[in-house]
């Protein structure tokens, strides 16, 4: 009889803990339909989800603007089953081979940051690194959507607000430092 009191009692203790350990799991998940950059709320109260601003200023710091020169990108092809590294320098466009795809890579922040409506960076330390870029297939901008200025690549979080073709996907790996 103590037997089974004893296996009732840790059973019931463990399914307790595992169920607790899949609400901590579903509140860390971020929601489905969510979108914009990641935010970092300077403030002592949190931001509402109402009151993040539409349009942004990227604000890319002198020391970030004088040390960093590249960023290295991992082209996905899809249908040829390969991923490819380019090394492309901010401000300059890559001419994806054997398409008609054109990347624009505009402001790279190492450490992309918010606050109200700027983006820019908190360090010139690669702790989240992002790129802001722009896609065009056959002369027509296809990423971000019209009307944004620039679609961003996380290299920490890559399936974030990630460019959706049929054929290809881009990742940001890292900056390059002077």
């Amino acid at each position: 009889m103590k037997k089974i009191i004893i296996l009732i009692i840790a059973a019931a203790f463990i399914v307790s803990v595992t169920a607790c350990q899949k609400k901590k799991e579903e509140a860390a998940k971020p929601e489905a339909g969510s979108s914009g950059p990641i935010i970092a709320d300077q403030s002592s109260t949190p931001v509402e989800k109402n009151a993040i601003p539409k349009e942004f200023q990227v604000v890319v710091p002198g020391p970030v603007k004088s040390g960093w020169t590249d960023v290295v990108l991992i082209l996905q092809d899809r249908k040829m089953g390969k991923e490819k590294e380019y090394k492309v320098r901010i401000g300059e466009k890559l001419n994806v081979p054997d398409s008609d795809l054109v990347v624009q890579v505009g402001p790279f922040l190492p450490d992309l940051t918010i606050a109200g409506s700027v983006i820019t960076s908190a360090s010139n330390e690669a702790k989240n690194p992002s790129v802001g870029i722009v896609v065009y297939e056959k002369g027509s901008q296809i990423f971000p959507q019209q009307g944004k200025e620039w679609g961003w690549l996380y290299a920490n979080l890559p399936e974030i607000h990630a460019l959706e073709h049929e054929r290809f996907g881009l990742i940001l790996k890292e900056g390059v430092k002077k």
